[in-house]
């Protein structure tokens, strides 16, 4: 059993995006141009390119992007070691951002301490 049913939520979210043009097309037509410009490069097989899209899709926390990016990794040929590894590096960004932006707070932090009444 899966968490969720990804390929009917794929279907739904297609459908959605197909209104969502209807409504307002030339923001979707320009999605849809930014996303096609990378493959125009033709540096990356599109294997890889779903693949960095998806570790970008789990940093981004998006569910639509995951199943668009999984499926289309899978049709081009990943497999689920690929996936695997890619996850990592997504977890590795993730927890690497933490850090920095906990810097950040620490710094925020310390700002603020300066002047607070009570340091």
């Amino acid at each position: 059993m899966h968490m969720l049913d990804w390929n009917t939520y794929r279907q739904q979210l297609t459908a959605g995006v197909g209104g969502f043009g209807k409504l307002n097309p030339d923001v979707v037509k320009g999605y849809a141009t930014l996303s096609g410009a990378g493959h125009k490069t033709g540096h990356l097989d599109e294997k890889a390119r779903e693949l960095i899209a998806l570790a970008v899709a789990i940093t981004l926390r998006c569910d639509g992007c995951i199943t668009v990016h999984t499926a289309a990794a899978l049709k081009r040929g990943a497999t689920r070691e690929e996936l695997a590894e890619v996850l990592g590096v997504a977890v590795s960004v993730n927890a690497g951002a933490a850090v920095v932006y906990s810097t950040r707070a620490l710094d925020a932090f310390d700002a603020a301490a300066e002047l607070s009444p009570n340091t």
